[in-house]
């Protein structure tokens, strides 16, 4: 076993450069659910059910647990406990010990319906004993796990027995999955297997089809389906890559978002998003497994998950190599130690000794609890993270990720919509491969030292004067209506607990907001916006002293471009591959006058996404700005519709590649048709 490294002091390394962070309370990002905080239970696990699981998933505040085990789940049959295939199963495993787990440790469950090698009927079945002879009252269930993997795309790892193994047979198949279970109960929630963008196979087109996995599945299982499920596994080979991966999640999970309105119908807004599976590829026992799940819970969280679920409580031994800070790392993804040996003799820490991504977990709920609201923050350094929250007790907290492996920084926070207390604040800490997390009054509310390599969370308490009304409720989620290119009707249930004067609207832009306008009623139409803009907006109610509620949970719309213009432009995404895309482009003058000589111009919405090289015109980029200009023979526009021009690109990507919000013509915004 590897002894502990103890927590660095704050003055190991005194001249590191300083960071500054700013935490905005105005911005809300969601409310945490019940479920939040997940880890995956598998069946091969003859631990999974033991009194020590309990106690140890209940310390940490395990809100989800998945069962029976990712690709198991398209091979178990729950009846028998028993598996189509190889596959070896524990005993004490079955489901009713699992939910003896559940229960005693205070969690729920999220259940994967065998599609592989079961039925419609045998889910249906499985649902019936678990909510209506049982009454366990599981609300959560996946339609199987990773089908995307059975061979259609090349890569086969996932069990399917049906004889087509299409995106669409998956699609029509989870209908029936879908209607059966839910004949039983109608109240239970049913999630459909997605791929997430910048990550295989998403944007593979297979043979014979026309449209990727999520563009096929989608209209077919919109109309059915309550949530998707997406898996994260960032694909690096070193820690520090894999732990700067995680800033790409937010664009990847906000273009899931924007596909699910495109494809799913009108029921679209109302599905939610699932990680039920996440582990650091690298190092997933040492250090950087730890600064890898305090970062990607919080990252998809606040970017509209509602579960995260670890791979997995306890996993095995794998590979045996050294992490960063000289630590062994295992090749376990794991929470807990199995206590296993390789045929080396090399040996795992003894059984349930905790890994440090069980204390980066175990540290979420000293942030954010159930009920509390994630709020907007950021940091300027690339090697410090940071999550923020506003607590149901009036306080706010703090959550600092040094990926630094050799150096303390030291932090100097910056609060904008909230003001702290003097006091001196709790802090809790976990060092470099620490084996608990130590807490101390240190400090202050302004400046924070970070140790290299830890996880410091800041319990902060407010001033006398800060301007916050704690008693009023954050106004519920808005919603919007009559979206056009420069205006938006946004919508909200009201605060409770207290006199609300007014609310206020604002939009978030990064940690700094602006106030778009106020409103007496529970609605409010803003003007003036910007053509295909991406706007994300906020609602807070006023009392009569003028103090703020906590922030409505957030609300992202796009503009839309204008129904009339004298231009108009077609984009068409073609071929993706994963690290890039190609993508055509028509240009059009509708206009009375013809056009000799343009220039296009367009934004690439995320910095995932850069130009590489195109045809028919040139191309120039800066930042995420390209502006296209004509060759000789393309360089002429036809007034009225007389002449199109097409032109091209391919692009690199490391993550997201969304399409641009809009494009103008010689500085006039177009009207522009996104093709499929």
């Amino acid at each position: 076993m590897v002894a502990a490294v103890p927590t660095m002091s704050g003055t190991a390394h005194a001249a590191a450069a300083a960071v500054t962070v700013t935490v905005n309370a105005r911005e809300g990002l969601g409310t945490v659910p019940t479920t939040a905080y997940g880890a995956n239970q598998a069946v091969w696990d003859a631990n999974m059910n033991t009194p020590a699981s309990v106690n140890l998933l209940g310390q940490a505040h395990v809100g989800m647990m998945r069962y029976p085990g990712g690709s198991y789940g398209d091979g178990f049959h729950w009846q028998t406990n028993t598996m189509t295939g190889d596959g070896y199963i524990a005993p004490g495993t079955d489901f009713d010990s699992f939910m003896g787990t559940v229960k005693s440790a205070g969690s729920q469950a999220i259940l994967i319906a065998n599609y592989g090698s079961g039925t419609p009927q045998e889910a249906a079945d499985w649902v019936k004993y678990a909510n209506v002879t049982k009454g366990y009252h599981d609300q959560y269930w996946e339609i199987g796990n990773e089908l995307y993997g059975n061979g259609y795309y090349g890569a086969d790892w996932e069990l399917d027995n049906h004889a087509s193994k299409s995106p669409a047979t998956y699609a029509d198949n989870v209908v029936q999955y879908v209607q059966a279970m839910k004949a039983v109960d109608p109240t239970i929630k049913v999630g459909v297997v997605l791929t997430l963008p910048g990550n295989w196979p998403d944007g593979s087109i297979a043979s014979g089809d026309s449209k990727d996995w999520n563009q096929t599945v989608l209209p077919i299982v919109g109309p059915y389906v309550d949530f998707a499920i997406v898996h994260y596994y960032p694909s690096h080979t070193t820690a520090s890559d894999v732990l700067q991966q995680v800033q790409l999640f937010p664009a990847e999970l906000a273009q899931l978002r924007e596909q699910i309105n495109q494809y799913a119908g009108p029921n679209g807004p109302n599905i939610g998003v699932a990680v039920t599976e996440t582990d650091s590829n690298v190092d997933p026992d040492t250090q950087p497994g730890a600064l890898f799940s305090a970062d990607v819970y919080f990252t998809a969280l606040e970017n509209g998950a509602f579960t995260v679920d670890y791979w997995d409580t306890r996993n095995g031994l794998g590979t045996v190599s050294t992490a960063p800070d000289g630590a062994t790392d295992y090749g376990d993804g794991g929470l807990l130690s199995s206590g296993g040996c390789d045929s080396n003799n090399v040996c795992e820490p003894p059984l349930n000794t905790p890994f440090p991504a069980y204390y980066a977990l175990q540290m979420l709920s000293k942030v954010a609890q159930p009920g509390d609201t994630l709020i907007n923050s950021g940091s300027d350094s690339p090697l410090m993270s940071v999550h923020a929250a506003r607590n149901a007790d009036g306080g706010l907290s703090v959550e600092l990720v040094n990926k630094d492996p050799d150096n303390a920084h030291t932090v100097n926070l910056n609060y904008d919509g909230w003001t702290p207390s003097g006091a001196t604040p709790t802090v809790y800490t976990y060092g470099a491969e620490a084996t608990s997390i130590t807490s101390a009054q240190q400090g202050t509310a302004g400046t924070q030292v970070v140790p290299a390599y830890s996880i410091v969370t800041l319990k902060l308490r407010p001033a006398a004067n800060n301007p916050v009304d704690t008693t009023l409720t954050a106004p519920g989620r808005p919603s919007t209506t009559d979206i056009t290119a420069d205006g938006a009707t946004i919508s909200w249930q009201p605060s409770t607990g207290g006199s609300v004067t007014r609310y206020e609207v604002y939009q978030q832009l990064g940690t700094h907001s602006v106030l778009l306008g106020e409103s007496t009623s529970t609605s409010f139409t803003a003007h003036n916006l910007v053509p295909g803009t991406s706007y994300t907006l906020n609602v807070l109610a006023t009392d009569q002293k003028g103090y703020l509620s906590a922030p409505s949970p957030p609300v992202t719309f796009i503009t839309g471009t204008p129904q009339h213009s004298t231009c108009a432009v077609s984009y068409a995404p073609g071929t993706d591959w994963g690290s890039g895309f190609v993508a055509n482009i028509s240009i059009t003058d509708t206009g009375p006058a013809p056009i000799t000589g343009w220039t296009l111009a367009f934004t690439f919405p995320a910095a995932t996404e850069s130009f590489s090289s195109g045809w028919n015109a040139n191309y120039t980029q800066t930042g995420q700005n390209v502006v296209v200009t004509p060759v000789d023979w393309d360089a002429n526009l036809a007034a009225d519709s007389g002449n199109t021009v097409s032109i091209g690109f391919v692009a690199n990507q490391t993550g997201a590649n969304p399409p641009p919000a809009s494009f103008t013509l010689n500085g006039t915004v177009c009207t522009t048709t996104y093709l499929s």
